[in-house]
């Protein structure tokens, strides 16, 4: 079952999630906010697997929001506005619903969601992944990866002895990864955190390579203890 809560400032949207949420059998929804604050406090106390997100809200916007938590939950945006779409999927968002959305659409969004939650529950243990490269699947181990680097469409995975490039966008890539080995450091790069040899103000250096840091994603470091 994930446990999830929904926030947005609107009620009337609040009730339309919760509707959908009841029809939906392994989602539960533990509580719904009018006001980021309040689901703040709450996420403190009782952390979730999965956050509804409204993008426009009057005190903190959903992606200030989701950037201030330390422990990331998995995180489906709904707004009414489309011009946030790049940006929700560089976070790793698991969909974007654009309001008004059906309870069809929103289906989807929490399959996809149930897949990823399965996944990185299942998985703790697993030490590989496969990569997609024309139409091989290729088996690469995490302790053989440095780097990722995304370009348009496609993924680089640079690996200790080579590169593999496959046709994924990059939040698909993220979430192949395992939780707390990898540091997402600009919205091109993730790095291995056991990789990094030296780091200064805006880029670090793995085997040779600098790699640059962006303003944006330099606090996911200070996570790490990397600062």
């Amino acid at each position: 079952m994930i446990k999830a809560i929904a926030i947005d400032d609107e009620p009337i949207a609040l009730n339309i999630v919760r509707s959908h949420a009841a029809k939906v059998p392994f989602i539960s929804l533990k509580e719904d906010f009018t006001n980021a604050f309040k689901a703040l406090d709450f996420l403190q106390k009782e952390p979730v697997d999965l956050i509804f997100l409204d993008i426009k809200m009057p005190d903190i916007s959903g992606i200030d929001f989701f950037n201030s938590l330390n422990r990331k939950p998995l995180v489906i945006f709904t707004t009414a506005y489309s011009e946030h779409a790049v940006t929700s999927f560089e976070l790793d968002a698991v969909d974007y619903l654009l309001k008004p959305f059906s309870l069809a659409r929103f289906v989807k969004a929490c399959n996809k969601a149930y897949e990823l939650y399965n996944y990185r529950n299942s998985d703790a243990t697993k030490d590989h992944l496969f990569i997609k490269t024309g139409f091989e699947q290729i088996k690469v181990f995490f302790n053989e990866i440095r780097y990722l680097e995304a370009a348009g469409n496609y993924v680089t995975f640079a690996l200790n002895d080579k590169n593999i490039l496959s046709r994924m966008t990059f939040s698909e890539a993220a979430n192949l990864l395992p939780a707390g080995k990898f540091i997402r450091i600009h919205r091109s790069y993730i790095a291995a955190a056991d990789k990094i040899n030296k780091i200064e103000r805006h880029q670090l250096t793995i085997g040779g390579f600098k790699i640059p840091v962006s303003e944006a994603y330099a606090e996911n470091l200070n996570l790490f203890g990397k600062f």
